[in-house]
């Protein structure tokens, strides 16, 4: 494969970290982040063009180009990218010196490696550390930005009449699809690492429970099947699967938070997030409508756009008052929004190009691949020098697979079920960001973060392949047919 145009980029990659850094006369305080941001979305744009010419998704692209960039920077000891790897750690260390506690104790509190937590403590208090801090805060922030709008998105591809009209081969499968792998994580985690948190092992299970058919979708559409029964029953569990999904981080989330465990407790947890998605689905529309109303003035698109970062961003927030993680509020807000909200300014959408997803995707084309650079960024190969990680990640994987595939034998009979099963195996971006919010609640370390990383990576690469080996084994040409 020829990567010519990538190579002039190359020289930019690794200088451009050093320049934002750099000491130079900048008029501008926010000179530095800004060329700092930009050269990790060019590392994103790179990567994103190496997946295509491979055909492999995007977000695998992003992800190896984060992996690689890492840990061959950090071999040859760049700051920048040391800042960048540690990422939240590294923030909740500079939290702590707010509270009083030194550098240098902080830093050992937060890092068990002595000679990292002094090599912290030297780029922090170096005359470029304030910087460095700027540049790995500003990008973790717009990569939050970016799994907000991910998740929107995700939401509005779907609704509660398809939840409804899935019919309940879908629902036995996400189901079947969700607890067995939560089960199998669960379990292996704990054989292999039996000493960590209960908080950690959900973490784990909750990963392998997701389920992200992006890829699976383009696959069933390039061989034309995609009106089969089969992809009509992969399709729907996955719109039950994203919800049954986030109910399983909002409850495991709760309990890291909480530290009980208790059956009342998880109870508590699951009525909090059952009452916010239900009394969001209530007042949403209402709440839309107000919005809307304040925006008569404006033009179609600007009202679109105004209407739906204010939505989007709210419900976020509501989502995070109540306990319950941001993306968790983002989905609600794309159930809810369509474009028949806005149908009193139809007539100046001439060309109907102006819909909320058309105008939301390019603020998640911009800052997601911030996201998925970032979780490769803090993958540490150095992790699988240890044999017991190395156990976890097969253990893992094993797991994950075997899981997804039982998922298809609740389909029920007269379907391809092993292909219906292999469609649920990738993981993809859904479990990208589940891993991102364990580790950033301290439950998931460097070590189980790296081999849930491998897993996803190993998932989504495999999947196509053995989904177009298991679809030639026929599908069941019929039309969808619903609730059944």
């Amino acid at each position: 494969m020829r990567c010519k145009p990538c190579l002039p980029l190359i020289p930019l990659l690794v200088t451009a970290p050093v320049f934002a850094a750099g000491g130079g006369a900048h008029t501008d305080p926010a000179a530095p982040i800004i060329l700092g941001v930009t050269a990790i979305l060019i590392f994103a744009v790179v990567g994103r063009y190496l997946a295509r010419r491979l055909a492999q998704p995007s977000v695998l692209g992003e992800l190896i180009i984060g992996i690689a960039l890492g840990n061959l920077v950090y071999l040859l000891g760049g700051d920048f990218i040391l800042v960048m790897r540690e990422g939240r750690v590294l923030f909740d260390m500079i939290d702590l010196t707010f509270s009083g506690m030194s550098m240098r104790d902080a830093a050992a509190q937060m890092f068990p490696d002595p000679a990292l937590a002094a090599k912290i403590v030297e780029i922090v208090q170096g005359p470029h550390g304030m910087q460095l801090l700027s540049i790995a805060h500003t990008a973790d922030v717009f990569s939050r930005y970016g799994v907000i709008f991910l998740m929107f998105l995700v939401g509005l591809e779907s609704s509660v009449e398809e939840m409804r009209d899935a019919g309940m081969p879908s629902l036995k499968v996400a189901l079947v699809g969700m607890l067995t792998p939560f089960a199998l994580g669960v379990s292996v985690a704990w054989l292999v690492l039996p000493e960590n948190s209960v908080g950690s092992l959900l973490f784990i299970g909750a990963t392998l429970g997701a389920t992200s058919v992006g890829i699976t979708a383009r696959v069933l559409s390039e061989l034309g099947v995609v009106r089969s029964q089969e992809a009509c029953v992969i399709l729907g569990a996955a719109i039950f699967d994203d919800v049954l999904g986030l109910i399983a981080l909002a409850i495991v989330s709760g309990i890291v938070i909480s530290g009980a465990i208790q059956g009342v407790a998880v109870m508590q947890i699951l009525a909090l997030a059952t009452l916010f998605i239900v009394a969001v689905m209530y007042a949403g529309p209402y709440i839309l409508r107000g919005l809307i109303s304040m925006m008569r003035g404006l033009r179609a698109h600007e009202a679109k756009i105004f209407v739906t970062f204010i939505f989007v961003m709210g419900l976020s927030w509501f989502a995070d008052l109540v306990g319950l993680a941001t993306i968790i509020g983002a989905f609600a807000a794309g159930l809810i929004m369509n474009d028949q909200y806005f149908a009193q300014w139809q007539g100046d959408d001439i060309l109907g190009c102006d819909t909320v997803k058309n105008l939301m995707a390019p603020l998640e084309a911009v800052l997601v691949p911030i996201f998925f650079v970032l979780i490769g960024l803090q993958v540490k190969l150095e992790s699988f020098l240890d044999a017991d990680v190395w156990l976890l990640a097969t253990g893992l994987v094993t797991a994950a697979i075997i899981g997804k595939l039982v998922s298809g034998f609740a389909a029920g009979g007269g379907l391809n079920r092993l292909a219906i099963g292999i469609g649920m195996l990738p993981r993809g971006e859904v479990g990208l960001i589940f891993a991102s919010i364990g580790k950033g609640l301290g439950v998931i370390d460097s070590q189980l973060f790296s081999s849930i990383v491998l897993m996803v990576v190993i998932t989504t690469v495999i999947s196509p392949s053995l989904l177009k080996w298991a679809l030639r084994r026929g599908v069941t040409n019929t039309v969808c047919e619903t609730n059944d």
